[in-house]
């Protein structure tokens, strides 16, 4: 990382332009997150985390990847997130930021799959069965 740092300050890398992007998932959401070198402001669709996922569980959920490898307050992140509700779209883009640093850094990764943060939760809803209320539950058997 730092030598890419003295790159950029040398000219040949500009500093804006380095950028880690990655794409995050988590049931039906989708985050497209971009990493660049920065104070550590976080906005996703264009607005403050903080202000777009109101509950601490959610902010604390986008912020676990840079607590885990300590990187707190050294990268801006800009997030775009569709789909899903709002516990969906925190685990996308925490699944985003993991992914952004290991790119940034493969040292990370061991740090981060301890955590679980490297993999991709499959828990997605079931979808609901013909002749049945629910994806599970069935209609009340009556035998007279």
């Amino acid at each position: 990382m730092e030598a890419l740092l003295k790159r950029a300050g040398t000219g040949e890398l500009p500093v804006e332009r380095l950028r880690y992007a990655a794409t995050g998932k988590r049931k039906s959401a989708v985050a497209r997150v971009c990493l660049t070198p920065g104070e550590g402001e976080i906005s996703v669709n264009g607005r403050s985390y903080a202000e777009f996922f109101p509950r601490s569980t959610w902010q604390l959920l986008v912020l676990q990847p840079f607590e885990v490898t300590e990187t707190r307050g050294k990268y801006d992140v800009t997030a775009n997130v569709a789909g899903g509700g709002l516990s969906g779209q925190a685990g996308a883009v925490r699944h985003g930021i993991a992914k952004s640093l290991i790119a940034i850094s493969p040292e990370f990764r061991s740090a981060l799959k301890k955590m679980g943060l490297v993999t991709r939760d499959p828990r997605v809803k079931e979808r609901k069965k013909y002749g049945q209320k629910g994806a599970r539950k069935r209609f009340q058997y009556s035998k007279r």
